[in-house]
């Protein structure tokens, strides 16, 4: 099923049409009315006037989060405050936070591309859709509650945290849909079966994941778990929130509303442009967005776009599941590593749990890399022999794939603290404070 086969099928000429109309209109937008983007443009000789093919998009200066933190709160924003009838803002952990704010039309148009990725997900109005994200300033649960009604599911608005009457909100409400990070549904797993109960006897058929990324093992781990479908969405506060690209059936890469968000990949070191099929830093530029519209955001997302028709009918680039971001790779004596790719790993070892954190560390004047993961509770034996071949095993097999000497401590079940939100997986002890 489709929901608005208009936009999400239209010919890729048609769709470029829209775009350079689209664009033209948004630069003006914020030349007019946001001193910013006026001084950045005008630095930069660009026009709307300019704007004569999508090609022209790599002439508009980026703009970062810094920019954004920068201009705090309302500094970025192109309507007045009594047109704007939300706030929301950014989950960040250090400074300020990002500021975004919406319109009525803003709110109206995030609702319909929520919707899209609902549908494509495959949610029905037959669906009780329980969304476990934590509400407030954070956007993941506002947005997906508004798409999902106006999809006809029934919503429950449990919020995060309250494990325990989670599940029995799940068994009591007949939940079919959850809507949440995957590293909390994990944990929700973990608790339903601590609680005697088989997480797939409760009868959840879909899941709707995303604002952290997960590796295709953790995919798997979850369906296995729940006996559920686990989907992927894409979203960031900075240009609406979730409803950026969602998975379809076919589930070959997520679809972008490219309607309303002008989507390219950079190489992250030089900000040169890539083409399809190359990977690297996904940057988005708002097409339609009145409160806070933005232009050539670089998101540090890395992932690669896909522009061939789907099976599905949709014409829509496709952004592969996000790999990382380039604020917490890390680089261990020369070797980039992301968090996703230890994880990847990691869940194909049998006897470890899908609970890890990494760490890196100075020692003298070398890097040390150190896996803190869960072992699953059969494996907890306290036989020495068996501990020291299954490290063994972990150690192997990053040194495999990474080409980097890891140190790897095993845990006791549960000994890693669990997150209602995105989970902590990076630690580097190098620059003070710094976690993801």
């Amino acid at each position: 099923m489709i929901w608005n086969p208009d936009c999400e099928c239209m010919s890729r000429d048609q769709l470029a049409e829209l775009q350079l109309r689209r664009l033209r209109e948004v630069v003006a937008r914020v030349h007019a009315r946001v001193p910013f983007y006026r001084e950045r443009l005008d630095a930069a000789g660009v026009r709307a006037e300019d704007i004569r093919s999508l090609e022209d998009l790599r002439r508009l200066p980026f703009t970062t989060k810094e920019d954004l933190r920068a201009q705090y709160p309302y500094g970025l924003f192109a309507v007045h405050l009594r047109e704007v009838v939300r706030l929301h803002a950014s989950s960040g952990t250090t400074g300020k936070p990002i500021v975004v704010g919406y319109t009525r039309r803003d709110l109206e148009t995030w609702t319909e591309l929520v919707a899209r990725i609902a549908v494509q997900a495959g949610v029905t109005g037959e669906d009780v859709a329980q969304i476990v994200f934590g509400y407030g300033l954070f956007t993941g649960a506002f947005g997906l509650h508004y798409g999902l009604e106006r999809v006809g599911a029934t919503v429950v608005p449990a919020s995060a945290g309250n494990t325990e009457r989670q599940i029995m909100l799940m068994r009591d409400f007949g939940t079919t849909v959850l809507v949440g990070t995957p590293s909390y549904v994990m944990h929700l797993a973990e608790v339903a079966e601590e609680m005697g109960i088989d997480p797939r006897s409760l009868g959840v058929r879909l899941g709707l994941f995303g604002a952290e990324a997960w590796s295709e093992s953790m995919r798997r781990e979850l369906e296995a778990r729940w006996g559920m479908k686990a989907t992927d969405n894409y979203g960031l506060s900075e240009v609406m929130g979730p409803g950026v690209a969602g998975e379809c059936a076919a589930a070959c890469g997520m679809h972008v509303a490219e309607d309303h968000f002008l989507v390219e990949v950079i190489d992250p070191d030089t900000g040169a442009p890539l083409d399809y099929g190359a990977r690297g830093e996904l940057v988005i530029t708002t097409l339609t967005k009145e409160a806070l519209p933005v232009l050539r955001y670089r998101t540090r997302d890395i992932t690669v776009l896909h522009p061939e028709p789907c099976p599905c009918g949709r014409t829509t680039v496709r952004m592969e599941k996000v790999t990382g971001r380039t604020d917490d790779m890390v680089t261990v004596r020369g070797v980039n590593v992301f968090p996703s790719q230890i994880e990847s790993i990691l869940m194909d070892v049998e006897g470890v749990a899908p609970h890890y954190q990494i760490v890196v560390r100075r020692r003298g004047f070398l890097d040390e890399l150190e896996v803190r993961v869960e072992l699953e509770p059969e494996k907890f034996t306290g036989q020495f022999r068996d501990l020291a071949a299954l490290e063994e095993t972990v150690r192997r097999r990053l040194y495999a794939h990474l080409g980097l000497g890891v140190r790897v401590r095993l845990l006791e079940p549960r000994s890693l603290e669990r997150s209602t939100g995105k989970a902590r997986r990076l630690i580097d002890e190098r620059v003070k404070g710094d976690a993801t």
